[in-house]
Parts: structure tokens; sequence; C-alpha cells
């Protein structure tokens, strides 16, 4: 679908997910793939519009890792964060759709990556066609990225950036926010360190986002663990002593003693006092 379509709540397709938040919108124009809006989980990533190299390759990362899961990347299609985390959803072939702060027929920024988007993402607005981008558009969208999503990840943000704003909005939202560290003498590591002060999750990781997701976290690239070992398996609502474990799982203790160190060192079991082990 190339030309714009115009969908109003209760019509197919429309996203239910915005008729309870604040100031939902009253309609909807959208081009592209129209059965993206079908795609759930969805999670919002959004970030600085311009990143430090570790900004853009840690959009890309989170990015490329959640649409190999079956999410959905929600952001705002402006150049930065935004547009690495577009860009790496489509190289995997993955589900993204944008925002827009202008009618779908007037994108902002112009250019391959909107073109692209047409043809294998979705472009979204509740401004009619014809509408060009105007400042005060932004803010009010962002409500709309983070009220599509389950979750929002910020990634790299100075102290007063458009990214916080969608922050604030997925909070008053009951959506949950996460942030990814940054160095600590740079500005745009602010925002984000500025969050996690305030409650935010942590994010180290594509799998911190899946887990709260529901959704099965991918194997580690250095131990290929994941939580379907077979010591998780057996402590799932267990409290267990290597010995216990050692007799479920059929194997020598000095054997799952040295899988449990492993599992520790990624804080998927915890060591309880008593020499107990417990799912982290």
């Amino acid at each position: 679908m190339t030309r714009p379509l115009y969908l109003v709540p209760g019509s197919p397709h429309w996203p239910e997910e915005l008729d309870s938040i604040s100031n939902p919108p009253h309609e909807l124009w959208v081009r592209g793939r129209l059965e993206l809006l079908e795609r759930v989980p969805r999670v919002a990533i959004v970030g600085s519009r311009t990143p430090t190299p570790y900004g853009a390759d840690q959009a890309r990362r989170f990015a490329s890792a959640l649409a190999e899961s079956g999410v959905a990347v929600v952001s705002g299609m402006a150049r930065g964060v935004d547009w690495h985390a577009h860009e790496a959803v489509l190289e995997t072939g993955g589900a993204t759709i944008a925002v827009l702060g202008s009618g779908v027929d007037r994108p902002w920024p112009q250019g391959p990556l909107a073109d692209r988007l047409v043809r294998e993402g979705l472009l979204l607005s509740e401004y009619p066609v014809g509408r060009s981008p105007r400042k005060h558009h932004f803010p009010l969208r962002n409500r709309l990225i983070s009220g599509l999503s389950t979750c929002v990840l910020v990634i790299e943000a100075a102290q007063r950036s458009g990214s916080l704003i969608t922050a604030r909005w997925a909070v008053d939202q009951g959506r949950e926010v996460f942030a990814l560290p940054g160095r600590v003498d740079h500005p745009m590591s602010r925002g984000c360190h500025g969050l996690l002060r305030a409650g935010a999750q942590l994010a180290e990781s594509p799998d911190d986002l899946l887990a709260e997701l529901g959704l099965s976290v991918r194997p580690d690239p250095d131990t290929g663990q994941t939580p379907d070992h077979p010591i998780l398996r057996a402590l799932e609502g267990e409290t267990l002593t290597l010995h216990e474990l050692a007799q479920r799982l059929g194997q020598p203790g000095e054997v799952v003693l040295g899988q449990l160190v492993e599992l520790e060192l990624y804080d998927r079991v915890a060591r309880s006092p008593g020499g107990l082990f417990r799912r982290a």
C-alpha cells in the first residue's frame, strides 16, 4: 500500500492501545504495510539526533535483535538514533513503524529511508495528508510512539531532549522505560543517567527487553547458555542445593557446579546462604 489510508477508532487495523492514552488520536493516516499494525509486541527506540558512534551502534544492535525475535520497532524517523533503529530493522527483514510529525505523504526527513519505509515498513501520523512538519507536532507525536509500544528504550539523550519527552509520556501511559548507560563525562549520557536515577530499567542487552516482554532470551554469544538450560528448568519455582540439582539432572556434582558458576556470571542463577541456588 503506497497511497495513504485513513483510519478511525473501531476500524480494522486501528491500534486499540491508543484508545487508553491521554489525549488519544481521533484519526490516523498510514502509508506502507498496514498489516504491521497487527504485529505485537512493539518496542519504541528513541534517542539523540546526533549520537556518538557508540549510540549509533547500540541503536542498531538493539533494533536488530528485537526484530529478529519478532518484535516490531517503533520510532520517529529522525536522523540519528531513530534512523539507525529503523534501518537496522529493515536490514533484518523485520517490522518497523515510523510515527511522523507531518502528513504521511510529506515525511521528514525525506530521502531513501522514508522511501524504503513506505515499501517495507509503515509510516503513521495523526496529521492529515498534505500537512508539512511543524515544530510543535513532534512533542505531541511522541505520545503516539510510546502509546503504541509495550516499553520504550532511550539510547543517548541530552538533559533537554525530545527523547525524554517520550519517556515521560511512557511513564504517564504505564509503559516500562529502559535506558542505556553511557560515559559519565559525555553530555549525551546525562539524559539516560537521569532516567536511571529516576527509576528507569537498565538496558545492557536486548535480552533485558526480551525478558520484560516475556520472550525467549537469545543465547549468550560467549556461553551459549539460554533460559532453556536444564539447570534453569530444574530451578523453576525451586531453591535447591548442588547435591539436589545433580540428582535431578543425573550429572556429577562437579559438572553441575561448573555450569552454575557460568550461569551466575551471566546473572541467570543466584546463590543464597546455605549453599542454595535459585533462578535470578
